[in-house]
């Protein structure tokens, strides 16, 4: 491995160094560019409510036996004050140190895969194993995990709805993934077909493919809750920018970049259509093959940067809800207790962190599932070069040597050595079967399904929390 292997050590060293002191997470969220709404006190909900603050505490009521929380008016003139989000507040958030742990180690996973890439243009390193395309793989499965963990709090809740939401979004991830993998590769040109031909028997292909409809139904499952969350926070985000018509242009070109990747993979409508232009009875090519796949990796780093850098829009309007519930409320007849107020407006702050792992993580997942797509998939970044494709190779597996005639009292010695050369050999034996199998040619046509499925499964959840959030919120 190399400097790359020093370069992966001193990347681990230093983000377990400097993650107490220096951190893109915390900076995200404590830049100062993102505010929160304070809760009202009880005094202050009284003087607004034209009554005088009762002189016994909230504890000392409990104490004294009176049960009778204090209320108030809904349509008092209540406006929240808002303070911009400090480190000390988001210290105490829900699943803050999973949140920053990710995002640091998103950054890192981009710092040694950017190094990588400037190495392997310098030197040819072909024989040696890219250290930067783990850390991509690695990233695109603690994003998954992390998602599972927010999903275990869902299927924990008492009342059981999102539960409800969570399964009936993985069986019809089940059931979309079962017919996408039927289709051709004439239609969908993942590569899946030309990477399943190495396996050995038809019957291990079709286990396979079962499989694969498993985890799509998983990964649909994990991405039910990001996409409704992400549909809400698109239409606050545009109607807190209506004035700004620019932003709201790259609102909805973020919202729907999804859809671009998908079409990508369309190969009437991408490479039939934008590679080549009809001229009579023939067609003219206008990129060539290797090209379009440049761009396409292009396209898709350009989308998911757009997203990102429109994270702060999101979550600032997933903050506003506070003072969207307020203004609610006030147009609302009967009296509330200053308890619930309290807790409805801080509860829109505790899940911040939450909000922001679902937001950015179905990103990280597209994003470094390209990244690996190029790396482990042999593909380039230039236009101009032609990437390379290393085919199957099968090694030939040496027979282990067997020892001699021995003397009698040397018995125990011959039958260890057997041991370890068998031993050996069915290692030998194990890692060229798994060598022949794990050829860019596969992982093209993995990590290129797995980048399309994630991008599908927004496309599905977040157009669904549009029309919930549009028509049936509304009624």
């Amino acid at each position: 491995m190399g400097i790359q292997l020093v370069v992966s050590l001193l990347a681990a060293s230093v983000m377990q160094r400097m993650a107490p002191h220096c951190s893109f997470a915390r900076w995200l969220l404590c830049n100062g560019s993102l505010y929160r709404f304070k809760h009202p006190s009880e005094g202050e909900l009284c003087a607004l409510a034209g009554k005088q603050m009762p002189k016994q505490t909230r504890k000392d009521r409990r104490q004294n036996g009176e049960n009778k929380p204090l209320t108030v008016p809904k349509d008092i003139d209540l406006y929240l004050d808002k303070a911009p989000v400090t480190v000390i507040d988001a210290l105490v958030l829900r699943f803050f140190l999973e949140y920053q742990w990710l995002i640091d180690f998103a950054v890192y996973s981009t710092g040694v895969f950017l190094f990588t890439e400037g190495y392997y243009s310098m030197v040819d390193a072909s024989k040696e194993v890219n250290i930067g395309a783990i850390w991509c793989v690695l990233t695109v499965l603690f994003g998954l995990k992390t998602l599972h963990t927010l999903m275990s709090h869902y299927f924990r809740s008492e009342e059981g709805g999102e539960r409800s939401v969570c399964l009936a979004f993985g069986f019809l991830s089940l059931l979309v993934a079962m017919l996408v993998l039927v289709v051709r590769e004439d239609y969908l040109e993942f590569g899946l077909e030309s990477g399943f031909s190495i396996l050995p028997l038809e019957l291990t292909k079709l286990t396979v493919k079962l499989g694969l409809a498993a985890v799509c139904a998983y990964i649909g499952a994990l991405l039910a809750f990001p996409g409704l969350r992400l549909a809400q926070t698109h239409l606050d985000a545009v109607q807190m920018n209506s004035d700004r018509p620019l932003i709201q242009i790259l609102l909805h070109m973020s919202f729907l970049s999804p859809v671009v990747i998908l079409i990508l993979w369309v190969k009437p409508i991408a490479r039939d259509f934008l590679a080549s232009a009809p001229m009579g009875k023939t067609s003219i090519t206008i990129v060539s093959s290797a090209a379009f796949d440049s761009v396409r990796l292009w396209i898709i780093v350009v989308l998911c940067a757009l997203r990102l850098g429109l994270t702060r829009y999101h979550l600032q309007a997933y903050l506003d809800l506070a003072q969207k519930w307020v203004e609610q409320m006030k147009r609302e007849a009967g009296r509330i207790a200053a308890v619930d107020i309290q807790r409805k407006v801080t509860r829109v702050f505790c899940y911040l962190t939450v909000v922001t792992l679902q937001y950015l993580v179905p990103v990280l997942l597209i994003l470094f599932s390209t990244l690996s797509l190029k790396a482990l998939g042999d593909f380039s970044w230039s236009t101009d070069e032609t990437p390379g494709v290393t085919p199957a190779v099968v090694m030939t597996t040496a027979s282990p040597v067997l020892p001699g005639s021995l003397d009698e009292d040397e018995d125990g010695m011959e039958d260890m050595e057997e041991d370890i050369q068998a031993t050996v050999a069915r290692l030998l034996e194990a890692f060229t079967a798994m060598r022949s199998i794990l050829t860019p040619i596969f992982f093209r046509g993995f990590f290129a399904f797995l980048t399309w499925w994630v991008a599908a499964c927004q496309v599905i959840s977040s157009l669904f929390g549009i029309y919930f959030h549009q028509y049936l919120m509304q009624n």
